[in-house]
């Protein structure tokens, strides 16, 4: 899993060839990979560890880190370099732009006292979704660790396929053309001609329910969460390890929570 979230991190390397030359500035897009290659599994790295995860050579990656040191971004102590406190802001820049990110946050905590269970809200990031708001139950030691920031690829969860499952039918299907299918665990389901009519389904449904398709033991039931204006702007999840529970009892014990608190959610926008 550690796996999936690190090359979602370092996506960023591989736009360029899809951009118009004249448009494009290659030194930015070098800089923005070197910060993403650091994470949970990497906080400090070597410049050969920097060179190979970008696949910049080393004196290139050396002149980059020595500008995000300067720029305050990246700090270094000996051979190793870390990201500096001040990259938080580029995050939370983000964060601070969606309106209804903290009654997101708010709202998912309440949900996860209320269900014993946690939760997440996610957006579409090219192939994957990321985590922009979290609540952890704190009683689930197996699973991976996750936070706000977090990438996850999108067909394999449920905050993914509730928001693939909204994109129109062309913009549904090039994004499953051009997903990378890994198989994480033996129920993961990679044929795109399944996938395909599993999103029609959602969309029609209104949710969707994974079943240890990115980890085992790991359930996720997701919905869409709607701006004021009917749009799909983001999905919420809830995360559980009731293996032996039915289907059709996850759906009945937890689906109408997870719709009031989207509902919650869009309510907290501005008119």
């Amino acid at each position: 899993m550690a796996r999936a979230q690190r090359s979602a991190g370092l996506a960023i390397q591989h736009t360029s060839r899809d951009a118009p030359a004249f448009k494009y500035v290659q030194s930015l897009e070098r800089g923005l990979a070197i910060v993403a290659s650091f994470d949970e599994d990497n906080p400090e790295q070597t410049l050969a560890d920097v060179a190979r995860a970008t696949e910049l050579d080393r004196s290139t990656a050396r002149r980059f880190l020595l500008t995000l040191e300067a720029l305050g971004y990246v700090e270094q102590r000996g051979r190793y370099f870390r990201l500096a406190p001040r990259t938080l802001s580029l995050g939370y820049g983000y964060l601070a732009s969606l309106p209804w990110w903290r009654a997101a946050q708010n709202i998912s905590e309440r949900l996860t006292a209320r269900v014993g269970v946690s939760s997440a809200v996610g957006v579409l990031d090219q192939q994957n979704i990321v985590y922009v708001a979290y609540a952890s139950a704190g009683r689930f030691p197996m699973l991976m660790s996750r936070s706000v920031g977090t990438h996850l690829p999108a067909f394999a969860t449920a905050i993914g396929r509730v928001l693939l499952a909204a994109l129109d039918a062309d913009e549904r299907r090039t994004r499953l053309a051009s997903t990378q299918l890994e198989k994480y665990t033996l129920r993961t389901q990679t044929d795109r001609a399944v996938l395909k009519l599993l999103l029609k389904r959602i969309a029609d449904e209104g949710f969707a329910l994974v079943d240890q398709e990115l980890e085992v033991g790991l359930r996720s039931l997701g919905v869409p969460i709607r701006n004021r204006g009917g749009d799909v702007v983001a999905g919420l999840s809830i995360s559980l390890l009731e293996a032996q529970l039915p289907h059709d009892r996850v759906v009945e014990r937890y689906l109408a929570p997870l719709q009031n608190a989207a509902e919650e959610i869009t309510d907290s926008l501005p008119a």
